[in-house]
C-alpha cells in the first residue's frame, strides 16, 4: 500500500508575521508579531498569521500588537497597510509609542480643536477638528501606558 508523500508532512501554519511600521521619518517596528489589531478608515482590523492579502486605508486610532508574548501599542494617524499572509506592512503618516507622545501637546491640540467647534464660526472646518479632537484622544490614551 502507498501513501501519498504529502499525507505526511505537515505543513503547521506559521505562529507568527513579519511586522513593519514605517512613517516618513523612520521605521519605527520591524518584528516577529503574534497579531495586530489595525484601525482601518472603516473600523478595526483583527490580524493572525496567514490571512488573506488585503490592503487597507488606516484611520487615526491605536494599533495593538502581541510580539514575544508581550502587547505593544501606538498611536497612528492615517496611511495604508499591506497585509499578506507572512508579512504586515503598515506605512503611517504617525506613529508614536507611548514614551514619545507629548502629552501636554495633546491636551492642547484637543483644547484648541473643541475650542474651534464651540465658536460658532461658520468658516470651520468640522471634520478637521473632530479629527484634531480624535487624534488628541487616541495619543491621549495610548501614552497612559507609559504613567
Amino acid at each position: 500500500m502507498t501513501t501519498d508523500r504529502w499525507l505526511l508532512t505537515t505543513n503547521p501554519m506559521a505562529d507568527t508575521f513579519q511586522l513593519e511600521i514605517v512613517t516618513p521619518e523612520k521605521k519605527l517596528i520591524d518584528t516577529a508579531a503574534e497579531e495586530i489589531q489595525i484601525p482601518g478608515k472603516n473600523g478595526y482590523l483583527g490580524i493572525l498569521p496567514g490571512h488573506a492579502p488585503l490592503i487597507t486605508e488606516l484611520g487615526v486610532g491605536e494599533i495593538k500588537f502581541h510580539a514575544r508574548g508581550e502587547q505593544q501599542r501606538l498611536a497612528v494617524a492615517w496611511g495604508f497597510a499591506e497585509v499578506l499572509p507572512g508579512k504586515v506592512t503598515v506605512l503611517a503618516e504617525s506613529a508614536e509609542r507611548p514614551d514619545e507622545i507629548d502629552v501636554e501637546r495633546a491636551r492642547k491640540a484637543k483644547e484648541r480643536a473643541e475650542q474651534r467647534l464651540a465658536s460658532g464660526d461658520t468658516n470651520v472646518d468640522v471634520e478637521r477638528a473632530l479629527n484634531a479632537i480624535h487624534k488628541a484622544e487616541t495619543r491621549l490614551e495610548v501614552a497612559e501606558e507609559k504613567s
